[in-house]
């Protein structure tokens, strides 16, 4: 049992020299848009401390600095970081063509109007679990969109010197987080 305890200790300290060494490998940070304006005292923060240099390029960004994960957050990134553009297939075959009795059937069957429909629109806020909680900030990997670090931290109240204050901790977790080694 000993032995057991022994190894989750070291597994959990390993992570967590991992996670620093990730970290310290961090120098540019792109910040999304957040609610209350939290990204502005962010950036502010994040300069005046000199812990990142804060870029207006998503691309020369090492990390992203956003306040949700999850679809809406990777359909921001895919606006960021489009994907190249698929190679041009060569001269297609002619399509083959159903008899005009076939479609015009399936069309007006009593049991095409119960189907979902093809072209539905995805509510990303309603079909993911991550959504925008209030306070929570995360820190993503711009290349492979991983979550290096997090915190919890809720402003008090919706003032600016709240918001200012929650802020001044956040950065200052990020930078003993980065120190770390």
């Amino acid at each position: 049992m000993k032995l057991m305890k022994r190894f989750l200790l070291l597994l959990a300290c390993s992570g967590a020299f991992a996670c620093a060494a990730e970290l310290a490998t961090v120098h540019t940070v792109y910040l999304l848009p957040m609610s209350r304006g939290m990204d502005q005292f962010l950036a502010s923060r994040l300069t005046n401390g000199h812990v990142l240099q804060v870029v207006t390029d998503p691309k020369l960004a090492d990390v992203i600095l956003s306040d949700h994960i999850g679809e809406g957050f990777e359909a921001q990134m895919a606006a960021l970081f489009p994907p190249p553009a698929p190679p041009k297939p060569a001269a297609p075959a002619a399509p083959a063509t159903p008899p005009p009795a076939a479609t015009a059937s399936a069309s007006t069957s009593p049991m095409a109007m119960f189907t979902d429909p093809t072209n539905k629109a995805a509510n990303p806020a309603m079909s993911s679990s991550f959504s925008r909680t209030r306070g929570t900030i995360f820190l993503v990997d711009a290349k492979s969109h991983e979550v290096l670090w997090s915190v919890y931290d809720p402003p008090k109240s919706t003032t600016g010197k709240s918001l200012d204050r929650t802020a001044t901790d956040i950065v200052s977790r990020l930078k003993r987080d980065m120190n770390k080694k």
